[in-house]
């Protein structure tokens, strides 16, 4: 019987909050794990694990559909790469960790009885902050990267409400690169992150 009741208190109290009109606020943090993806050969790099810190606004049309924007530290690159040098001499088996600045732009549709679930889809922009391997020699190899990377965010997640004001959320996020990361390169070298997020989301009317 108490169990009944708390759902339906959660129910009632998420379409009141979930009007049209309604904006949402939120932060979160969350695990990454990236590689890159080479067009010439067809295959992965090595993973990298990083985190990413977001901070998000949504805005709902009705208790289906809304628009989210999300402005991300978000930490990508790949593994079992190589630094060459002018001497030809190289160092293999090396780590490459590029910090982007993603801007994602996503649909969310809501489903479930109470509209708790949800899954988001829509385009990113990145903004290379800077890119560091993880050889001894510490070389910074921003210049060997484009400045911007654009591509597709798309997830899943569910919140769990804890007040009237208050929400916690869990979500599944992938983005995959449309654009080549490398300068001067024969082939495409594109990022693929995914990541499990942890959050609080504000709503406001």
């Amino acid at each position: 019987t108490l169990l009944c009741i708390l759902t339906c208190v959660t129910s009632v109290s998420f379409a009141q909050r979930m009007r049209t009109g309604t904006t949402e606020f939120g932060f979160n943090i969350g695990y990454n794990s990236a590689n890159v993806t080479y067009s010439g050969r067809g295959n992965n790099s090595g993973n990298v694990d990083g985190f990413n810190l977001g901070f998000s606004a949504e805005h709902y049309f009705n208790n289906r559909w809304s628009i989210k924007g999300k402005l991300i530290y978000d930490q990508k690159g790949f593994g079992d790469g190589f630094v060459a040098f002018p001497d030809g001499s190289e160092i293999d088996g090396v780590d490459f960790h590029l910090n982007y600045l993603t801007i994602p732009v996503m649909a969310n549709w809501h489903f479930g009885r109470t509209r708790n679930w949800y899954l988001h889809f829509g385009p990113y922009v990145g903004f290379l902050l800077d890119a560091n391997e993880s050889s001894n020699s510490g070389i910074n190899v921003k210049d060997f990267f484009h400045t911007a990377d654009f591509g597709l965010d798309a997830g899943i997640g569910v919140k769990f409400p804890v007040s009237r004001y208050v929400k916690l959320f869990i979500e599944a996020d992938g983005q995959g690169g449309f654009t080549n990361i490398f300068q001067g390169s024969d082939g495409t070298y594109q990022n693929f992150r995914s990541s499990i997020n942890f959050g609080v989301l504000f709503p406001l009317r």
